[in-house]
């Protein structure tokens, strides 16, 4: 298994925190928001790791290298300019293989159990799924008792930004900036996405305040384990 994290963004709404520091790079609780994400899966057995790169992208590779240091391998996927999610997965298909892989947001925190991946059989996705937080009240996506994801029905839930995605879901798209967004809802409308509930802490980190929220909660959760 391998996992891409995507982490092309220009992270407009983090400035001015990103004027001089990619979004990636911004410190949480004493280390880089995208080292959490290089630990987790590491924990996970997850070793091969794909990173797209765009804005400020040596400034990235500079700090992360070829990831030893955190138990991982990585491999760069840069981009002159950012290719949107869809574009960025496509471009980075080479370097993922023909399995399906991890795919996860640069911009989110999650405590999810990467652990327990199920098998995506003739789906195209799985995605975790969260409550929908307080700046996304009506969330993205039904998921019925059998874990199948819906564009329509209740409750609904947030996309969590984790997903297994299959390289089909974008393999005869051509090169180019494209969103995966509309790709997703089209496998949803096929019956080919499944998804899970994730329970467990989770955030956006979207904004200053919601990074600067997550920094505190987690520099107080390390020091009462401490």
């Amino acid at each position: 298994m391998k996992a891409m994290i995507l982490a092309a963004g220009l992270g407009t709404r983090m400035r001015p925190l990103t004027d001089h520091c990619p979004k990636p790079l911004l410190p949480v609780a004493g280390k880089p928001l995208i080292v959490h994400h290089l630990e987790r899966l590491a924990a996970a057995g997850i070793h091969e790791v794909v990173i797209n790169v765009s804005y400020r992208a040596e400034q990235i590779i500079d700090t992360l290298g070829d990831g030893h240091q955190h138990g991982i391998s990585i491999a760069w996927s840069r981009e002159d300019s950012p290719l949107e999610t869809g574009g960025g997965i496509r471009q980075a298909l080479p370097l993922l293989g023909e399995a399906p892989f991890l795919l996860v947001n640069g911009d989110i925190w999650c405590d999810a159990d990467l652990n327990d991946l199920p098998q995506l059989g003739n789906d195209l996705a799985h995605l975790w799924l969260v409550d929908n937080p307080d700046h996304h009240p009506e969330g993205d996506f039904h998921l019925d008792t059998n874990c199948r994801v819906h564009e329509s029905g209740t409750p609904r839930l947030t996309f969590a930004g984790i997903s297994l995605i299959a390289p089909a879901l974008v393999a005869d798209r051509p090169p180019g900036a494209f969103a995966l967004a509309p790709l997703l809802r089209r496998a949803i409308a096929d019956g080919r996405v499944g998804g899970r509930h994730h329970r467990g802490q989770w955030i956006d980190v979207g904004t200053p305040e919601r990074l600067r929220r997550l920094d505190a909660w987690l520099s107080d959760t390390n020091q009462s384990r401490g």
